[in-house]
């Protein structure tokens, strides 16, 4: 009975132990797997942290250099209202300046003393604009000068800190970012100097104009007494005689034909049919009227006359003439013919300057007589300074129309950067939130004796079976993280630990 019992109690035993032993394999299999399992998923929150973290590097160093954009584009926005205002200003001043030329010439006396006087203003205005695009261009590249020193120091600083690749990346980036901005400044310098440049070329062509217009005068005075012996008797080419002086005065001008005047328009109204000898275009739609009909078949007579009293009787009978075209033109209204925008004062071209002057030394009060008449009479001299002055309109009217453009492209530009850099500055908002995340997650994995790290390290020690191997930068963080600690607590041995030997 003792014997069986005995033999019972040990089929027990080994049944029991049995049972331990394929317990134990069980959990070991249990064990293997949750820690392959476990490796897996650490190999894919590496990747995905190491990828994380190289795009938080990426859209800072971005986020930086496209507030240095922003910075450069608010200068930049800043010269081109400058500018803008400048033009204005200067546009201003024009319109003024033919306003108050108009008014002199109601009583101008046509020597040739207001023409040196004029040519002074003029050259001292236009070395002041000179001066003044000189000083803007200096400031101009100063400030360019600048912003590309501290731009190349920031890119240094920022690419000094990165690792090579990254540096490559950056710098391809960079280059595609920054090249339509670069393109807007460069386009913005090219119009600044353009601008200059048709300014001296102008100030060149008004020193010429002025200087031919003595020589202008004086061979015209000549062709006039020349011709006036060939046209003695021959109506017909007495009558065409100031048109064809008017011709020549706008083609020296430097008005184009079709484009800045025309000829001979005609405009048929209720009281009949109109077509003045010729209208000049202005800015702001607006017109300037000129007639050259007037008779200088008297003048002819005075000029050719053998005898005094011959001479005083056709001289009378000159200023008679002026005066009666005079009242003509008065009575035509011109500034009311439809589609013409033009002041209620007409120009009346008088071909010869000494067929003018004769006159009014003979009746003083023919100027007067025709500025109360809305009449305005210009000789060849006067003429071509008005309508260079017209000229000096047309090309201060295109220069505002590119400045306006460019202001109107460098907001454009301002305003979409602002807009992309509100995005931007919400995605960095993000980044900063999934880099907390980040350093969290990280810390869970390394830091600490009882690091997750640390214990898959240990689960495989136990299952040398596992193969696997966990990615090499957080074995050594880990393994660092565990140094540090350890020597932390060598140095304060009687403070007990937190960790204890597990």
């Amino acid at each position: 009975m003792a014997e069986l019992n005995t033999g019972f109690y040990g089929v027990l035993a080994a049944v029991a132990i049995g049972a331990l032993l394929l317990g134990y394999l069980l959990a070991s299999v249990r064990l293997k797997q949750q820690l392959s399992a476990v490796i897996t998923e650490s190999g894919e929150r590496q990747q995905q942290l190491t990828t994380c973290q190289q795009q938080l590097g990426q859209l800072q160093q971005q986020y930086q250099l496209e507030q240095e954009k922003l910075q450069q584009l608010r200068l930049v926005e800043i010269k081109l209202s400058e500018q803008q205002r400048y033009s204005d200003a200067t546009s201003q001043r024009l319109q003024q300046q033919l306003t108050q030329t108009l008014e002199e010439l109601k009583q101008a006396q046509l020597e040739y003393h207001n023409l040196t006087n004029r040519y002074t203003r003029l050259k001292t205005e236009l070395d002041e604009r000179d001066a003044s695009h000189q000083r803007e261009l200096v400031n101009f590249e100063k400030q360019k000068q600048s912003l590309v020193e501290q731009f190349k120091a920031l890119s240094n600083e920022i690419l000094d800190a990165k690792a090579q690749s990254l540096q490559e990346s950056s710098k391809t980036s960079l280059n595609a970012m920054l090249s339509p901005f670069q393109q807007s400044i460069d386009a913005f310098k090219k119009e600044v100097q353009d601008i200059h440049h048709r300014e001296t070329t102008a100030q060149g062509e008004l020193k010429k104009e002025l200087q031919s217009l003595k020589e202008l005068n004086q061979q015209i005075t000549q062709e006039a007494h020349q011709l006036s012996t060939a046209l003695r008797g021959q109506k017909k080419l007495q009558g065409n005689w100031g048109e064809l002086v008017l011709e020549n005065v706008l083609d020296r001008s430097g008005l184009q034909l079709g484009k800045d005047y025309q000829r001979e328009v005609s405009f048929n109204t209720d009281e009949g049919k109109f077509r003045p000898d010729a209208i000049v275009y202005l800015p702001q739609n607006k017109h300037l009227v000129i007639d050259a009909k007037v008779s200088l078949n008297a003048y002819t007579r005075y000029v050719n006359a053998e005898h005094e009293a011959e001479r005083a009787q056709a001289l009378k009978e000159h200023v008679q003439a002026i005066a009666g075209r005079i009242k003509e033109l008065s009575a035509k209204d011109y500034f009311r013919l439809p589609g013409l925008n033009s002041p209620d004062m007409v120009f009346m071209f008088i071909p010869i300057e000494s067929a003018f002057v004769e006159a009014l030394k003979a009746d003083e009060n023919l100027f007067q007589q025709a500025i109360e008449n809305n009449i305005l009479v210009a000789t060849p001299t006067t003429l071509l300074t008005s309508l260079n002055i017209v000229r000096q309109l047309w090309r201060y009217e295109d220069q505002n129309k590119h400045t306006a453009a460019l202001a109107d492209k460098a907001e454009a530009v301002f305003k979409k950067l602002n807009s992309f850099l509100g995005s931007f500055e919400k995605i960095k908002r993000g980044l900063d939130t999934a880099g907390a995340a980040y350093i969290a997650a990280e810390n869970q994995l390394v830091s600490g004796r009882g690091n997750l790290v640390k214990q898959v390290s240990d689960f495989k020690n136990l299952a040398p079976a596992i193969k696997a191997e966990l990615p090499q930068y957080f074995v050594e963080k880990a393994e660092l993280e565990i140094d540090f600690i350890a020597n932390e607590s060598e140095q304060t041995p009687t403070q007990p630990s937190e960790f204890s030997d597990d």
